[in-house]
């Protein structure tokens, strides 16, 4: 699935700054492919309201 950061990650608790770190997205507009596996799923619902996802 893609992921898409479309909020800031300023003023973020450090666990959800380390998140979208580990999903590979670092400011406004990165976009990453990630795996679908467990792993994954858990960064991602840590941040899932910074996120767009499509596919």
């Amino acid at each position: 699935m893609k992921v898409k950061l479309v909020k800031s990650l300023i003023g973020r608790s450090p666990t959800q700054t380390a998140a979208a770190k580990a999903l590979g997205l670092r400011k406004i507009g990165d976009t990453a492919e990630i795996a679908d596996h467990p792993a994954s799923h858990g960064q991602y619902e840590r941040i899932k309201f910074l996120l767009e996802v499509s596919g």
